[in-house]
C-alpha cells in the first residue's frame, strides 16, 4: 500500500474534483438521442466521483493514524459510503427548496467532497501515519 503526503493527497483529491466539473460542464452534449465519444469522458469521471471520492475521503478522515487499514477495506468502505453520502445528499436536496437539478447535485456533492477533504487534510497533519514512522 503507498501512502501520500497529506498535501499531495489532497492536491490529487481537488484535481479530480476540478477536472471532474470541467469536463462536465464543458464538454457539448449533442442533442436528441445520438451517441457521441465526447460523453464517455464525462461518464467516467462522474461515475468516479459520484461513486468514490465522497466515501474515500470520509475513510480518510476516520481511518488515519492507529486506525489504519488496509487497501482493499479501504476501496470497498469507499464505495460504500460514497452511495450513503450521495443518496443523504439527493434526499436532503430532495426535500430542500432547491429541488434536485444537474447543477444542485453537483454543485453540493463538489462542496461536500472539497469540505471532507480539507477535514481529512487537517487531520493527516495532526495525526501522523504510524506506519510511515516506523
Amino acid at each position: 500500500m503507498f501512502d501520500l503526503k497529506p498535501l499531495h493527497w489532497l492536491s490529487i483529491i481537488l484535481l479530480f474534483t476540478a477536472l471532474t466539473l470541467l469536463v462536465t460542464y464543458l464538454l457539448p452534449v449533442p442533442s436528441g438521442s445520438e451517441f457521441s465519444y465526447n460523453l464517455i469522458p464525462r461518464y467516467i469521471f462522474s461515475f468516479i466521483f459520484i461513486s468514490f471520492i465522497p466515501g474515500y475521503c470520509l475513510v480518510n478522515i476516520l481511518f488515519t493514524g492507529k486506525n489504519k487499514i488496509d487497501l482493499l477495506e479501504e476501496l470497498v468502505l469507499s464505495v460504500a459510503l460514497s452511495f450513503g453520502l450521495t443518496g443523504l445528499l439527493g434526499l436532503f436536496l430532495g426535500l430542500s427548496p432547491i429541488g434536485i437539478t444537474f447543477t444542485s447535485i453537483t454543485v453540493s456533492l463538489s462542496l461536500l467532497v472539497l469540505t471532507l477533504s480539507v477535514i481529512a487534510f487537517i487531520q493527516k497533519l495532526r495525526k501522523p501515519d504510524v506506519q510511515s514512522s516506523q
